[in-house]
């Protein structure tokens, strides 16, 4: 997953952007003020900005350029404006990428797929290209360290609640069934009685305050599927 930050102030296009990205290989963070963008982005180092110019508190064009002078993190303008001079001084204030709204959205993910190639092409690699690490909203996951925060405080996992939300966590928006878990843990097969994943799920919930089965959801009959949606 490639972590998104997104600096948008309308919230109905935010919202279809956000679902849309999430649904492929992109977990989404919105930011709904030009003022926050500069703090949101050194506290949750996204790998890409999906920036509108337009803004409360501040306008896009300073944002890019904060974001610009301490980060190499690809940059792409999305807005209303039309003006020929906006584009090349975004353009000039670093941005990699100038989309005028509205946009298709299979357009804006081919466009942010297009950035993530470029960015390895040139060296420059996403942060999430650093695979010991999974981002999800609050949720990090760090799996050389084997540490997780959840809204920032460290939550204590035994060695079997830790693989199983790996094993889920590695899989977002995927129903995996229970023998498919089994054989990842243990590598064994679901004999139709052995109820362990079923429990371990209840507690990974209860750690994770998923009372609603939001965050791990159950798909009757198939099994579970992890939301990289849900973790805000």
């Amino acid at each position: 997953m490639y972590r998104v930050m997104l600096v948008e102030d309308d919230e109905r296009l935010a919202t279809l952007i956000i679902e849309y990205l999430q649904s492929y290989e992109f977990s989404v963070e919105l930011v709904g003020r030009g003022d926050l963008a500069l703090a949101h982005f050194q506290s949750s180092k996204p790998d890409l900005v999906v920036l509108d110019l337009m803004l409360p508190g501040l306008d896009g064009m300073v944002v890019a350029r904060q974001i610009r002078e301490q980060s190499k993190v690809p940059i792409l303008i999305l807005t209303a404006r039309e003006d020929s001079y906006d584009e090349v001084s975004a353009l000039e204030q670093g941005a990699d990428d100038f989309v005028n709204k509205p946009v298709q959205p299979r357009i804006l993910l081919a466009r942010l797929r297009a950035l993530v190639r470029r960015s390895l092409d040139t060296g420059s690699e996403p942060n999430t290209l650093d695979l010991d690490l999974l981002n999800f909203g609050q949720l990090r996951i760090n799996k050389g360290d084997r540490v997780v925060h959840w809204h920032e405080q460290p939550v204590d996992l035994s060695n079997t609640e830790f693989k199983l939300l790996m094993i889920l966590a590695e899989s977002p928006g995927k129903v995996l069934s229970r023998d498919d878990i089994l054989k990842k843990m243990r590598g064994i097969e679901f004999d139709g009685l052995d109820r362990s994943i079923d429990n371990l799920i209840s507690r990974l919930r209860r750690r994770f305050d998923d009372q609603s089965s939001e965050k791990i959801k159950t798909v009757w009959g198939e099994g579970y599927l992890f939301s990289p949606s849900a973790w805000s």
